[in-house]
């Protein structure tokens, strides 16, 4: 498992109704079953993946987090995951209220485009730049809003989502010894994560 999946399984209580919105190869999912006895699936934009989930007996359906979220009932889980996909969905502010509506608490991962080595290569070289969690060329990536740690903050802050925990990683399996501050954390962190809930929710 990536470590942000690590951190991720950690933040969510066993026995816990689970939605991976952008679940891979289901790696997260079957983690979450086999050791924290979860109710765990998943929805996979990539039908390569499904068809990889599903051949493993893992609940993953074919969908798209930008149309098929509002297809579910409210409060439908404990727990909504959206693990390194929200910088490839088409309307993050739409997502994230789609995720806080179907559940209890949202858990997001994303690579933070403010980290040190994204600004000194685009200001050194002048063009996009690649690092091992930024890693595809411009015209090949998914990558439609990248966002960094502060930005993310302020949309939450907008939309008056309450942060019950936040992590800032690097991609070399360390969490971040900046993590009580924001400045060093969008300066430092590869990758944050966030755990959020609607204001006045349990």
């Amino acid at each position: 498992m990536r470590l942000d999946q690590r951190l991720i399984a950690d933040m969510i209580r066993p026995g816990s109704r689970v939605l991976d919105v952008g679940s891979g190869d289901g790696t997260l999912i079957d983690h979450l079953y086999r050791t924290r006895n979860c109710d765990a699936r998943g929805i996979e934009i990539d039908m390569r993946a499904v068809t990889q989930s599903v051949a493993h007996g893992l609940p993953v359906m074919h969908g798209d987090a930008d149309h098929d979220l509002s297809d579910y009932p409210d409060a439908a889980f404990d727990y909504v995951v959206l693990q390194r996909t929200l910088q490839a969905v088409e309307r993050p502010r739409e997502v994230l209220a789609q995720m806080l509506r179907i559940g209890r608490y949202a858990i997001v991962s994303f690579p933070n485009f403010g980290h040190w080595r994204l600004r000194l290569q685009l200001l050194t070289s002048g063009r996009m730049p690649m690092t091992a969690v930024w890693h595809t060329p411009w015209y090949e990536t998914p990558n439609i809003h990248p966002c960094t740690i502060r930005d993310f903050l302020a949309l939450c802050e907008e939309e008056d989502y309450v942060v019950e925990r936040w992590l800032a990683i690097d991609e070399e399996g360390d969490r971040s010894p900046w993590r009580r501050s924001i400045r060093l954390a969008n300066l430092f962190g590869e990758q944050a994560l966030f755990l959020l809930r609607r204001r006045g929710g349990r």
